[in-house]
């Protein structure tokens, strides 16, 4: 799905239903569909769980309800971590063609579709925003409505400010009740040792970690000609000079803090994905699900 489409799309369900028939295109076929089940073991109903699975044989026996568990059946629980601060809200410069969404738009559309698919797999999914704190977050629940409570959630005003990583990350590091797995979407443009100490942690709590990173392709190109005054998104603070004397210096640091991403990444096991905004997100998107379905046979 191409970015100016996206741009188009106001509803976030409907931006992440288009994605989603992307990814399942470019995957072939559903991943979560024609796999063998056994039978794992029973467990008393609780009120949500889904009225095919109980079992009436035992009802009738026991008096009591109790649901069926299946050898396939994952209990994972996915936390996504969607990063609200300021500079999240770039869209390119006044002649950006064709016009991109925000580095916001693209995130929350990756969150919604990640959401979406691993609702559809059974997985139970919660999601929260935050800048320098969480500001709006739901718990992860595998019922139907989440979708839309996740979309809620991203789509929520924001009084967005600068982020803080660490702050963030250790509160999820400490609140949240059992290991699963957190995807954290961002810029990670912010205090880098502060974003590995948070992410360092929840990996000693052992959570699956996955990093997604969403850059404008502004920020990795700098295709700026000509006099350019530059506007800070999260401090009162502008540049006003010619871009090519700085092209290559900026380019070169760019490059560094990428590479810097990507080892520090690899070192705590975390899987890592570069996302621009300039490209249809379901081609990412299934460019990061085919390299964990690798990395996981």
């Amino acid at each position: 799905m191409h970015p100016e489409s996206i741009a188009r799309i106001h509803r976030l369900e409907l931006r992440a239903r288009a994605v989603v028939e992307g990814v399942l295109a470019g995957l072939h076929k559903s991943p979560y569909k024609g796999q063998s089940v056994e039978f794992l073991q029973h467990r008393e109903y609780v009120r949500g769980d889904d009225l095919r699975r109980v079992d009436w044989k035992v009802w009738g026996r026991q008096d009591r309800y109790y649901v069926k568990e299946f050898e396939e059946e994952t209990n994972l629980r996915l936390t996504l971590l969607v990063d609200g601060s300021t500079s999240m809200d770039y869209a390119g410069g006044p002649t950006a063609a064709p016009p991109r969404p925000t580095k916001y738009d693209c995130a929350a559309t990756l969150a919604a579709s990640l959401a979406w698919l691993a609702l559809s797999h059974g997985d139970a999914v919660g999601c929260g925003v935050f800048d320098d704190r969480l500001r709006t977050h739901v718990p992860a629940r595998t019922k139907r409505s989440q979708l839309a409570n996740v979309c809620d959630v991203l789509e929520a005003p924001r009084n967005a400010g600068p982020g803080d990583f660490s702050r963030v990350l250790l509160t999820a590091a400490e609140t949240l009740p059992r290991r699963g797995m957190v995807i954290v979407v961002s810029d990670l443009l912010g205090d880098r040792d502060g974003i590995f100490k948070g992410l360092h942690l929840l990996r000693t709590r052992g959570h699956d970690l996955a990093v997604v990173q969403v850059m404008d392709d502004d920020e990795l190109d700098f295709p700026f000609e000509g006099p350019t005054r530059f506007e800070g998104l999260e401090l009162p603070a502008h540049v006003a000079c010619n871009p090519r004397g700085l092209r290559d210096g900026y380019l070169a640091a760019v490059q560094a803090f990428l590479a810097e991403i990507r080892r520090r990444s690899a070192a705590l096991r975390c899987d890592y994905a570069l996302v621009r905004t300039g490209e249809p997100l379901d081609l990412a998107l299934v460019r990061f699900l085919s390299r964990r379905a690798s990395m996981a046979v």
